[in-house]
Protein backbone atom coordinates (compact mmCIF):
# COMPACT_ATOMS: atom_id res chain seq x y z
CA UNK A 1 0.00 0.00 0.00
CA UNK A 2 1.39 3.33 -1.02
CA UNK A 3 2.03 5.95 1.59
CA UNK A 4 0.94 9.54 1.15
CA UNK A 5 4.54 10.49 0.34
CA UNK A 6 4.90 7.88 -2.39
CA UNK A 7 1.52 8.84 -3.82
CA UNK A 8 2.62 12.47 -4.07
CA UNK A 9 5.87 11.43 -5.83
CA UNK A 10 4.04 9.21 -8.30
CA UNK A 11 1.74 12.09 -9.18
CA UNK A 12 4.05 15.09 -9.91
CA UNK A 13 2.75 18.59 -9.55
CA UNK A 14 2.26 20.97 -12.49
CA UNK A 15 5.48 22.78 -11.54
CA UNK A 16 7.48 19.55 -11.66
CA UNK A 17 6.03 18.68 -15.10
CA UNK A 18 7.08 22.11 -16.42
CA UNK A 19 10.61 21.65 -15.02
CA UNK A 20 10.88 18.26 -16.72
CA UNK A 21 9.70 19.79 -20.01
CA UNK A 22 12.48 22.43 -19.78
CA UNK A 23 15.25 19.83 -19.68
CA UNK A 24 17.35 19.89 -22.93
CA UNK A 25 16.78 16.91 -25.26
CA UNK A 26 19.54 14.31 -25.28
CA UNK A 27 21.21 13.49 -28.65
CA UNK A 28 21.82 9.95 -29.71
CA UNK A 29 25.43 8.77 -30.01
CA UNK A 30 25.10 8.85 -33.81
CA UNK A 31 23.82 12.44 -33.77
CA UNK A 32 26.61 13.49 -31.43
CA UNK A 33 29.21 11.97 -33.74
CA UNK A 34 27.70 13.77 -36.76
CA UNK A 35 27.72 17.08 -34.87
CA UNK A 36 31.35 16.56 -33.85
CA UNK A 37 32.33 15.85 -37.46
CA UNK A 38 30.48 18.96 -38.69
CA UNK A 39 32.21 21.22 -36.14
CA UNK A 40 35.63 19.80 -37.09
CA UNK A 41 34.96 20.51 -40.78
CA UNK A 42 33.95 24.08 -39.97
CA UNK A 43 37.11 24.55 -37.95
CA UNK A 44 39.29 23.20 -40.78
CA UNK A 45 37.61 25.47 -43.34
CA UNK A 46 38.11 28.49 -41.11
CA UNK A 47 41.77 27.56 -40.59
CA UNK A 48 42.28 27.07 -44.35
CA UNK A 49 40.70 30.46 -45.05
CA UNK A 50 43.07 32.12 -42.58
CA UNK A 51 46.04 30.42 -44.26
CA UNK A 52 44.93 31.74 -47.66
CA UNK A 53 44.64 35.23 -46.19
CA UNK A 54 48.20 34.96 -44.89
CA UNK A 55 49.48 33.63 -48.25
CA UNK A 56 47.95 36.50 -50.21
CA UNK A 57 50.24 39.44 -50.99
CA UNK A 58 49.20 42.77 -49.55
CA UNK A 59 49.07 45.61 -52.10
CA UNK A 60 48.03 49.24 -51.99
CA UNK A 61 44.37 49.79 -52.80
CA UNK A 62 43.35 49.83 -56.45
CA UNK A 63 42.88 53.28 -57.99
CA UNK A 64 40.24 53.08 -60.73
CA UNK A 65 41.31 56.49 -62.04
CA UNK A 66 44.60 54.83 -63.04
CA UNK A 67 42.76 51.82 -64.45
CA UNK A 68 44.19 49.59 -61.73
CA UNK A 69 42.75 46.12 -61.22
CA UNK A 70 44.84 43.61 -59.28
CA UNK A 71 44.95 39.94 -60.29
CA UNK A 72 43.53 37.31 -58.00
CA UNK A 73 45.99 35.09 -56.12
CA UNK A 74 45.79 32.11 -58.50
CA UNK A 75 46.51 34.28 -61.55
CA UNK A 76 49.37 36.16 -59.87
CA UNK A 77 51.01 32.98 -58.57
CA UNK A 78 50.65 31.13 -61.89
CA UNK A 79 52.18 33.90 -64.00
CA UNK A 80 54.83 34.77 -61.39
CA UNK A 81 55.96 31.13 -61.28
CA UNK A 82 56.35 31.13 -65.06
CA UNK A 83 58.38 34.35 -64.90
CA UNK A 84 60.60 32.96 -62.16
CA UNK A 85 61.32 29.78 -64.17
CA UNK A 86 62.12 31.82 -67.29
CA UNK A 87 64.41 34.08 -65.28
CA UNK A 88 66.29 31.08 -63.89
CA UNK A 89 66.63 29.35 -67.27
CA UNK A 90 67.90 32.51 -68.99
CA UNK A 91 69.87 33.96 -66.04
CA UNK A 92 68.06 37.20 -66.77
CA UNK A 93 66.29 39.74 -64.55
CA UNK A 94 62.56 40.36 -65.12
CA UNK A 95 60.93 43.61 -66.23
CA UNK A 96 57.32 44.15 -65.08
CA UNK A 97 55.61 46.88 -67.08
CA UNK A 98 52.54 48.29 -65.30
CA UNK A 99 51.82 45.06 -63.40
CA UNK A 100 52.71 45.59 -59.72
CA UNK A 101 50.78 42.49 -58.64
CA UNK A 102 53.25 40.29 -60.51
CA UNK A 103 56.22 42.16 -59.05
CA UNK A 104 54.89 41.60 -55.52
CA UNK A 105 54.23 37.89 -56.06
CA UNK A 106 57.59 37.34 -57.72
CA UNK A 107 59.28 38.81 -54.67
CA UNK A 108 57.09 36.66 -52.42
CA UNK A 109 58.01 33.46 -54.30
CA UNK A 110 61.71 34.33 -54.48
CA UNK A 111 62.91 37.40 -52.55
CA UNK A 112 66.30 37.19 -54.27
CA UNK A 113 65.02 37.39 -57.84
CA UNK A 114 66.00 40.52 -59.77
CA UNK A 115 62.85 42.37 -60.86
CA UNK A 116 62.27 45.91 -62.07
CA UNK A 117 58.81 47.45 -61.83
CA UNK A 118 57.96 50.15 -64.36
CA UNK A 119 54.86 51.89 -63.04
CA UNK A 120 53.08 55.27 -63.17
CA UNK A 121 51.72 55.10 -59.61
CA UNK A 122 54.36 56.62 -57.35
CA UNK A 123 52.98 54.82 -54.32
CA UNK A 124 55.20 51.96 -55.51
CA UNK A 125 58.30 54.04 -54.86
CA UNK A 126 58.29 52.02 -51.65
CA UNK A 127 60.13 49.35 -53.68
CA UNK A 128 63.16 51.63 -53.82
CA UNK A 129 65.64 51.05 -56.65
CA UNK A 130 63.40 48.30 -58.05
CA UNK A 131 60.89 50.99 -59.06
CA UNK A 132 61.12 53.08 -62.24
CA UNK A 133 58.54 55.75 -62.98
CA UNK A 134 56.82 54.95 -66.29
CA UNK A 135 54.29 56.86 -68.37
CA UNK A 136 53.13 54.86 -71.39
CA UNK A 137 52.60 58.11 -73.30
CA UNK A 138 56.39 58.42 -73.37
CA UNK A 139 57.31 54.80 -74.12
CA UNK A 140 61.08 55.20 -74.38
CA UNK A 141 61.73 57.90 -71.79
CA UNK A 142 63.46 55.43 -69.50
CA UNK A 143 66.94 55.13 -67.95
CA UNK A 144 69.49 54.10 -70.58
CA UNK A 145 70.70 51.18 -68.43
CA UNK A 146 67.34 49.48 -68.97
CA UNK A 147 67.69 49.39 -72.75
CA UNK A 148 67.84 45.78 -74.02
CA UNK A 149 68.67 44.63 -70.49
CA UNK A 150 65.94 42.00 -70.13
CA UNK A 151 65.33 38.62 -71.64
CA UNK A 152 62.06 38.26 -69.71
CA UNK A 153 59.45 41.03 -69.99
CA UNK A 154 55.81 41.04 -68.87
CA UNK A 155 53.38 43.89 -69.48
CA UNK A 156 49.79 44.82 -68.70
CA UNK A 157 48.79 47.96 -70.62
CA UNK A 158 46.57 50.18 -68.46
CA UNK A 159 43.98 50.73 -71.20
CA UNK A 160 42.33 48.49 -73.79
CA UNK A 161 43.02 50.74 -76.75
CA UNK A 162 45.17 50.02 -79.79
CA UNK A 163 47.10 53.26 -79.21
CA UNK A 164 47.99 52.22 -75.64
CA UNK A 165 49.17 48.77 -76.74
CA UNK A 166 51.22 50.28 -79.56
CA UNK A 167 53.07 52.50 -77.09
CA UNK A 168 53.57 49.71 -74.56
CA UNK A 169 54.93 47.58 -77.42
CA UNK A 170 57.55 50.29 -77.99
CA UNK A 171 58.50 50.05 -74.32
CA UNK A 172 58.78 46.26 -74.58
CA UNK A 173 61.06 46.62 -77.61
CA UNK A 174 63.19 49.10 -75.65
CA UNK A 175 63.57 46.73 -72.68
CA UNK A 176 63.89 43.36 -74.40
CA UNK A 177 67.00 41.79 -75.84
CA UNK A 178 66.54 41.58 -79.61
CA UNK A 179 65.65 38.17 -81.04
CA UNK A 180 66.12 36.26 -77.78
CA UNK A 181 63.46 37.41 -75.35
CA UNK A 182 60.50 35.80 -73.63
CA UNK A 183 57.58 38.21 -73.69
CA UNK A 184 54.25 37.96 -71.84
CA UNK A 185 51.28 40.26 -72.22
CA UNK A 186 48.11 40.40 -70.13
CA UNK A 187 45.35 42.37 -71.78
CA UNK A 188 41.85 42.12 -73.19
CA UNK A 189 40.66 39.59 -75.74
CA UNK A 190 39.94 42.54 -78.05
CA UNK A 191 43.70 43.08 -78.45
CA UNK A 192 44.31 39.62 -79.92
CA UNK A 193 45.00 40.75 -83.50
CA UNK A 194 47.02 43.78 -82.42
CA UNK A 195 49.20 41.65 -80.10
CA UNK A 196 49.95 39.27 -82.97
CA UNK A 197 50.67 42.12 -85.37
CA UNK A 198 52.92 44.19 -83.09
CA UNK A 199 54.66 41.56 -80.96
CA UNK A 200 54.02 38.21 -82.66
CA UNK A 201 52.17 37.07 -79.55
CA UNK A 202 49.55 34.34 -79.32
CA UNK A 203 46.90 33.60 -76.65
CA UNK A 204 47.39 30.85 -74.07
CA UNK A 205 44.73 28.60 -72.62
CA UNK A 206 45.20 30.00 -69.11
CA UNK A 207 42.67 32.76 -68.40
CA UNK A 208 43.78 35.59 -66.09
CA UNK A 209 41.29 36.73 -63.46
CA UNK A 210 41.13 39.78 -61.23
CA UNK A 211 40.14 40.22 -57.60
CA UNK A 212 37.32 42.46 -58.74
CA UNK A 213 34.97 41.25 -61.45
CA UNK A 214 35.71 42.88 -64.82
CA UNK A 215 33.35 42.96 -67.76
CA UNK A 216 36.15 42.55 -70.31
CA UNK A 217 37.51 39.11 -71.16
CA UNK A 218 41.22 39.03 -70.32
CA UNK A 219 43.84 36.86 -71.98
CA UNK A 220 47.49 35.95 -71.53
CA UNK A 221 49.64 36.23 -74.68
CA UNK A 222 53.21 35.03 -75.19
CA UNK A 223 55.74 35.24 -78.03
CA UNK A 224 56.93 31.70 -77.24
CA UNK A 225 55.15 28.37 -77.04
CA UNK A 226 54.77 27.50 -73.32
CA UNK A 227 53.95 23.90 -74.30
CA UNK A 228 52.31 22.22 -71.28
CA UNK A 229 52.45 25.38 -69.12
CA UNK A 230 49.88 28.19 -68.97
CA UNK A 231 47.44 25.98 -70.81
CA UNK A 232 49.66 25.99 -73.90
CA UNK A 233 49.06 28.08 -76.98
CA UNK A 234 45.44 28.15 -78.04
CA UNK A 235 45.01 26.34 -81.39
CA UNK A 236 44.62 28.72 -84.33
CA UNK A 237 41.19 28.64 -85.94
Amino acid sequence: MATAESTERSNPTVEEEEEEDDDPPLLSSRALEALKEFLNEQKQRSSHGEEEEEEAVSLVSEDWRLSQFWYDRETAETVATELKNLSISTSSPVACVACPTLYAYLKKIDPNISVQLLEYDKRFEQYGSNFTFYDYNYPEELPSELKHAYQVVVADPPYLSKECLEKVAQTIDFLARPRESYLLLLTGEVQKETAAELLNMHPCGFRPRHSGKLGNEFRLFTNYDPEDRLGGWEPAL
